[in-house]
């Protein structure tokens, strides 16, 4: 290879990992504004009993009877998690784009959903350890209305590492995988309308403001996320442990478990109880995007002015 064709290979390396990078900590800051939007929502979904309320009273109800802090329990290990699996993400995702970009046809939605999807399924292969990790801590110490769910007691992460796999077994760690896979969608759908949206936007050369960026990312989200809620909600549960199935195990019985959780659900509360902390949800994952993107933006553009890439390479 020429010398030439090494430095273009090392200049896409670099780049694709300041886009993985730029992902984490863009995802990293705007969770954290925005964290107690996700305790509310988690509450709603695992425990049946509690009432749908607005999330102001959510979040004042959760805060009297267990102190503010607990607004942001959970907080470092779901950090730790969003930003591995964003990093994952944004890496897989970019590859796949810029290999994309050098091969025939252009871009499209229909190749983003594609990306978005093989990028998502990477995505939940590594990190989906992390995440039932992180739901089992962000719920510990809850003051549940449901009285069939249990307290855990894990002092940190790698406890809640070790007593998952010594009492219930390395596969718990993959706990909802089927539903994540599924979910593989959310993210899809999400960057697809974001891809487009800003292409959209960016005509005949037009520099896309950071308000405009906020926007896109924000109806990108909604959409994504009123399409999946359903699921995430079940995904909450499962991840959660405390939900027996019909003892199957594999694909099957992880269907199995799904479809009984969904008709559990509507039989209980109806089929808007499938919906139950969408509020708070959409509050906290469309703000949560919309910042996210504008940092995300912002680092991509100001690493590769720095570092004149974006002479070489086209962001």
């Amino acid at each position: 290879m020429s010398d030439n064709g090494g430095s273009a290979v090392g200049l896409l390396a670099y780049e694709t990992l300041v886009h993985a990078v730029a992902g984490a900590v863009g995802s990293v800051t705007a969770m954290s504004v925005f964290f107690p939007l996700d305790t509310a929502k988690s509450r709603l979904q695992v425990d049946e009993k509690r009432k749908s309320n607005s999330t102001p009273i959510i979040l004042a109800e959760i805060a009297k009877e267990e102190g503010l802090q607990s607004l942001y329990r959970g907080w470092f290990p779901v950090i730790s998690s969003l930003c591995c699996s964003n990093f994952v993400y944004f890496y897989t995702f970019n590859t796949l784009k810029r290999l994309a970009v050098s091969g025939p046809g252009r871009s499209g939605p229909g190749k983003d959903l594609l990306m978005g999807v093989v990028a998502g399924v990477v995505n939940v292969v590594l990190t989906t350890p992390m995440w039932v990790v992180n739901t089992r801590l962000k719920l510990q110490g809850a003051k549940f209305r449901n009285e069939d769910l249990q307290q855990t007691q894990y002092s940190g992460i790698f406890d809640a590492f070790s007593q998952i796999i010594a009492n219930e077994g390395v596969g718990t760690l993959w706990n909802g995988t089927l539903a994540s896979l599924i979910l593989v969608l959310n993210p899809a759908v999400q960057f697809m309308f974001y891809e487009a949206l800003k292409r959209k936007a960016g005509r005949g050369g037009k520099k896309i403001s950071s308000a405009e960026i906020f926007v896109i990312g924000a109806i990108a989200k909604a959409i994504a996320t009123t399409a999946t809620y359903p699921l995430q909600t079940i995904q909450a549960i499962l991840r959660f442990g405390q939900y027996k199935g019909d003892g199957k195990g594999g694909v099957t019985g992880s269907l199995s478990n799904i479809l009984s959780l969904f008709m559990d659900r509507i039989r209980r509360n109806g089929f808007l109880g499938l919906y139950k902390g969408l509020e708070a949800k959409l509050l906290q994952t469309v703000l949560t995007a919309a910042l996210m993107f504008v940092v995300y933006e912002k680092i991509i553009s100001a690493t590769f002015r720095v570092m004149g890439l974006n002479k070489k390479l086209k962001h």
